[in-house]
C-alpha cells in the first residue's frame, strides 16, 4: 500500500467517524467519486504531502434552505475554500440549460457566502497534473502562510511563499521588489533555493530569467 493510500484510508475514516450529520455521513460511507480520488492521488497529495484541513463531501446550505455538497472543502482556521472536479463525458457535453444555470447559480452562492472556489477539469488531472499541482499551491497560498522548511532564512521562506501564491514562474525583478533587497541578494537567494532543490530554473540558460517551485 502506497503512502497516499495509507493516509487516504485513515483520513476518510476519520471524516466518517467524526461526522454527526447523517446526510454527510451516509455520503462519505458510500465512498468518494473517481474524479475526487484521482485528484487527491495525482494532484493534491504530490503537491501538498498531506490531507490536513481537507474535508470531502462538505455540506453547505443554499439560499433556498436546500443542501449542496462540495467535492472537497479546504478550511484551515476560518478559511473557506471549495474544490470541485468537473467531469467531461456525454453527461457534461449534453448538460441542459437548466443544469447549466443551476451550476452557475451554485458557484455564485458560494462566492457570495465567502468561499473561494477552485474548479478542476477531470481531463486536466490526467493530462496536466503538474499544472494542477501549481494551481493547488496557489490556492493554498490564498489562505495561509504555507509551511516552509525550517532551515530556510526569513528571505528564503518568503520567496517560497511568494512562489506558491503565483500562477506562473517568478522573476528576480519581482522578487527583489517584494523582498525590498538588491538584485545581487535576490540572485543569491534564488541560487541557494535551486541548490536546495526547492526551486527550479523555469527559463534561461546562461542567465536564469524565471524560477518555479519544484513539484
Amino acid at each position: 500500500m502506497s503512502r497516499f493510500e495509507q493516509q487516504y484510508k485513515v483520513w476518510l475514516q476519520e471524516n466518517i467517524d467524526n461526522e454527526i450529520n447523517p446526510r454527510r455521513r451516509e455520503r462519505l460511507a458510500g465512498g468518494l467519486g473517481h474524479g475526487t480520488v484521482a485528484f487527491l492521488r495525482s494532484v493534491w497529495f504530490p503537491a501538498v504531502g498531506h490531507l490536513d484541513h481537507l474535508f470531502p463531501e462538505w455540506e453547505v446550505r443554499d439560499f433556498s434552505n436546500g443542501y449542496r455538497y462540495l467535492d472537497l472543502s479546504y478550511m484551515p482556521g476560518h478559511a473557506k475554500g471549495g474544490i470541485e472536479i468537473q467531469g467531461y463525458g456525454p453527461h457534461a457535453r449534453d448538460l441542459d440549460v437548466r443544469r447549466f444555470k443551476d451550476l452557475c447559480h451554485r458557484h455564485c452562492l458560494l462566492a457570495l457566502d465567502g468561499w473561494t472556489f477552485l474548479p478542476i477539469a477531470y481531463p486536466s488531472i490526467t493530462d496536466e497534473p503538474k499544472q494542477c499541482q501549481q494551481l493547488v499551491l496557489s490556492f493554498i497560498g490564498k489562505f495561509i502562510a504555507s509551511d516552509v522548511p525550517s532551515q530556510l532564512s526569513w528571505l528564503e521562506a518568503e520567496t517560497v511563499r511568494l512562489a506558491r501564491r503565483l500562477l506562473r514562474p517568478l522573476t528576480p525583478i519581482e522578487l527583489a521588489a517584494h523582498l525590498k533587497v538588491s538584485d545581487r541578494t535576490t540572485r543569491r537567494i534564488l541560487h541557494d533555493l535551486v541548490e536546495q532543490q526547492i526551486l527550479d530554473i523555469a527559463s534561461g540558460r546562461d542567465r536564469a530569467r524565471t524560477y518555479k517551485l519544484r513539484l
